[in-house]
């Protein structure tokens, strides 16, 4: 997807000083790619948002299970994993959502920092 055919509404989402945002933040600038970003922590994503990220992409794809605020649920919360567990989980702690998640509309949802899909879905150099 080239940099002219992004959909007006992409929107970045994730906490501005996690490395793997740096990264995005780096990527998209220097490739020249317009966002909007929203911090996890300010405006966390409604439970319908993360159903709708959930649909297009996979629960197990936002679920951040390398993270402190994964090490630092009870085992209670981590145990029997479910879709519905999940996204109760998400919705609670925004933090457990991976990094960046990138929503431009039903043809684009990325998350997690990988230049290589990155360039693919924008047209960059993929550096």
């Amino acid at each position: 997807m080239s940099n002219s055919s992004l959909p007006a509404a992409c929107r970045m989402y994730g906490i501005r000083n996690c490395d793997s945002m740096k990264k995005a933040f780096a990527w998209l600038t220097a490739n020249g790619v317009a966002y909007e970003f929203v911090d996890y922590r300010k405006a966390a994503p409604s439970e319908e948002q993360l159903a709708d990220w959930s649909r297009r992409l996979g629960w197990r794809n936002l679920l951040n299970t390398r993270g402190t605020t994964w090490r630092g649920l009870d085992e209670a919360a981590r145990a029997d994993i479910d879709e519905n567990k999940a996204l109760r989980l998400l919705a609670c702690h925004p933090t457990l959502i991976r990094r960046p998640v990138i929503d431009g509309g039903d043809d684009l949802l990325l998350v997690g920092f990988d230049p290589e899909r990155y360039a693919l879905a924008f047209g960059g150099t993929g550096k």
